[in-house]
């Protein structure tokens, strides 16, 4: 094979003509459209229709069995569809031959749950291998896993083996790799689920730092909220092979609209405590309602303005946090429930500056 020259490949400016405030372009990366994929009885992929954006990092959750690994191994084409299209970069792989879908690979950079690094290999060698498959001479294969490396903190790990590695540097190693060709794409299949909290935190940092550099769009296949949450721009739910629900991260996050979505986000969203979710009842005294509220104008005197507003009111749990510098409040109070004025112009008020209200049952008094 021949060598390639370094300066032949796509820089990293190339994927960077983005909108300089967001980061993401509305020009599409991927788009499906109408994607069909059974397995015997079981349809994995429903007539599936997503865009992802140049530039964004989206987030796909789902509970097991959603159609999520069917829908990656859709994308970098090692799952074939049977209808529909699948572009990347304006082009349809459904239908390639397995030689036509070579170069469009290369446009894909995978980062695997496992790491899937090749032990006898060092660190450099397996970053370096996707370009020695490419045909890249060894000196430019070289130059291209160093910069990568000291891209990812591990400069000084070049000449080690996969097995002297910590399981977040193992990770960084594979980023490295998945980012040796320049991809268009990189698809992250569950990249954290291995690792502790704090390494978990650093990967997500390194990823997020990647795509404000680079320009490169990312998709994270994820069962893990709070990395959707962290470093996502938008985010897609996906139930029996469908996308039931989209959006903004912080839009999603802070106001759910399926049932399917409330529950996964159930453990990153403040929830009615136990010890009153367990008395609500329809005879108590008291209505408790659920008010989610996302206004950029939030700050610390929402509750002192709302009790004055509703005197009646009691608060019993939830707050205002923040997801991508937007301001979001949950929050659970009880209104007495006679007269049933009280009531009727609580959730009139609430509603009458944006939140979404819920009626969740009733308690007696004292919660």
């Amino acid at each position: 094979m021949t060598g390639r020259n370094v300066t032949s490949q796509p820089s990293a400016t190339a994927f960077a003509a983005v909108d300089p405030v967001t980061g993401v372009s509305e020009t599409p990366v991927v788009v499906l459209s109408g994607v069909n994929r059974s397995f015997g009885p079981t349809r994995a992929l429903d007539d599936l229709s997503l865009t992802v954006r140049r530039g964004e990092i989206l987030g796909i959750i789902g509970r097991s069995g959603a159609g999520k690994s069917t829908l990656i191994r859709c994308l970098n084409g090692l799952e074939r569809p049977d209808s529909g299209r699948i572009e990347i970069e304006g082009r349809n792989i459904v239908g390639l031959s397995e030689g036509e879908l070579q170069p469009i690979r290369r446009k894909i950079g995978m980062i695997f749950q496992h790491f899937n690094l090749m032990s006898a290999k060092t660190v450099l060698d397996n970053v370096a291998l996707p370009l020695k498959i490419a045909g890249w001479a060894k000196a430019e294969r070289r130059a291209r896993a160093l910069e990568l490396l000291d891209l990812v903190g591990l400069s000084d790990k070049a000449g080690s083996y996969p097995a002297a590695l910590s399981g977040g540097q193992k990770q960084r190693v594979g980023i490295a790799r998945a980012l040796s060709a320049r991809p268009a794409l990189l698809l992250s299949d569950e990249a954290t689920s291995a690792l502790d909290p704090e390494t978990t935190r650093s990967i997500l940092t390194l990823l997020k730092d990647i795509n404000r550099k680079l320009g490169v769009t990312v998709v994270l296949i994820t069962h893990e909220m709070e990395v959707v949450r962290t470093i996502g721009d938008r985010v897609a739910v996906l139930e029996a092979g469908r996308i039931v629900e989209q959006g903004e991260v912080w839009h999603v996050f802070s106001d759910p609209k399926t049932e399917l979505t409330q529950s996964l986000l159930s453990g990153v969203r403040p929830q009615l405590p136990v010890h009153i979710a367990s008395r609500l009842s329809p005879g108590g005294s008291e209505t408790v309602l659920g008010v989610d509220l996302t206004d950029p104008g939030l700050g610390n005197g929402l509750f002192a303005e709302i009790l004055a507003h509703l005197p009646s009111a009691h608060f019993l749990h939830g707050g205002i946090d923040h997801i991508h510098d937007q301001p979001v409040a949950r929050f659970f109070l009880t209104v007495p429930r006679e007269p049933a004025s009280l009531v009727d112009e609580a959730i009139a008020y609430l509603r009458s500056i944006n939140a979404r209200v819920e009626v969740l049952g009733h308690v007696s008094r004292p919660v």
